[in-house]
Order: structure tokens, then sequence, then C-alpha cells
């Protein structure tokens, strides 16, 4: 993977207590102490998937110890200490699947999620396919998932001995499993069909 690329304005090293502090008119996330801004609001494509697959996740699991939160949802990725100025990187998934109640707080999440799903915008594939990919790594995330709504394929990083390993890439006429959620199945042609 590429390094990570430089923010487009000059805020550097700052917490999550420095982010709980600002009054911005726009979202940021924070990647190791960066600030990011978030896309402008996101197109009624990606809105699409991104309802349909929390709603398949969010019934599957009814009554199963994980819980599943779509954006705005704050993770927080520690990297040594848990406290506010000691976290650096904040970050909002489009959806993520948390199954340690121990990570869920009043604030949202502290903690890497079981399973991360990221949803491409214009303007946003550079940020999730390299600063989101690395801290997703290095903070432990057991899936992350990078789903393209235009082309209707996913693409999914296992973590394997601390390194994220790429599946094939799934189109149409597949059907994606997960490693993390037992028996979790999504058929994409069924899925996209409903999509367009």
């Amino acid at each position: 993977m590429p390094k990570a690329e430089e923010p487009d304005f000059d805020y550097q090293n700052h917490s999550y207590a420095d982010y709980l502090k600002w009054d911005l008119d726009e979202m940021v996330e924070l990647i190791k102490g960066r600030i990011f801004k978030m896309s402008p609001g996101p197109n009624r494509l990606h809105q699409k998937v991104s309802g349909h697959l929390f709603n398949a996740f969010f019934n599957y699991l009814k009554n199963k110890p994980c819980e599943t939160y779509a954006a705005p949802f704050d993770v927080r990725l520690p990297r040594h200490s848990k406290k506010n100025e000691a976290i650096y990187t904040v970050v909002q998934p489009d959806i993520c699947v948390i199954c340690d109640p121990l990570k869920l707080d009043d604030a949202g999440c502290v903690g890497a999620p079981d399973l991360i799903v990221e949803i491409l915008s214009p303007g946003n594939n550079r940020k999730e396919l390299v600063n989101k990919y690395e801290v997703y790594e290095e903070s432990g995330v057991k899936e992350y998932w990078v789903i393209h709504p235009i082309e209707q394929t996913v693409l999914i990083y296992s973590l394997i001995n601390g390194k994220f390993h790429p599946s094939r890439l799934f189109t149409a006429g597949d059907v994606v499993k997960s490693a993390v959620i037992e028996g979790y199945q999504l058929d994409l042609d069924a899925f996209f069909k409903n999509i367009a």
C-alpha cells in the first residue's frame, strides 16, 4: 500500500480531546492526529447502499451479541491509552459491527470494531483505500469491506497475523461471506438489484 496522503489543510497532531471542542460547519475525521474533511453529503446511491447493507446486518444480528452502527458514529482508535487527549484517530465508518460491548460507550466505540464497511464515493477513494486502510490494519479491525456502488463490487480485507490480506474482487453472481460474523452471507445479485 502507498503511504497515506497529507490532509489538504494544515492542522496536525490533534487529539480526540481537541476534536470534542471544535464547532465546525463541516464534518471531519482525525487520522493519526491530522484532520481530514469528510466528503460533501453522500450521494443517493451511496446512501441507498449504506441503508440496505445496514438493514441486512441489523436484521441478521438481532438477538446475537454483535451490534451494527452506521455513520455518523465516532470510532476512536487508541494506540496506547484510551484517554481523550491520547487518542489521535477518530473515524466515522459507513457501517461497523462491534461484538465486544465493553468497547461501546455513550460517545460511540473505543477500540477496533470487528468489521468495518466503507462505501466509495467520488472524492473519498484515496482516504478509504490508503489512510483508513492503514489505521484499520494497525488498530486490529478483523475485517474491512470496501464497496464500489457504481461498479457493484466488494473487496474484503481480512486481518491475518496483524496484516490485511485482500480477497478476490467479488462481483455480480457472487455470494460474499464474512469470516467475522458467523453464517452471514450477502448475495450480490439480490443486493444490488434493489439498489438501482
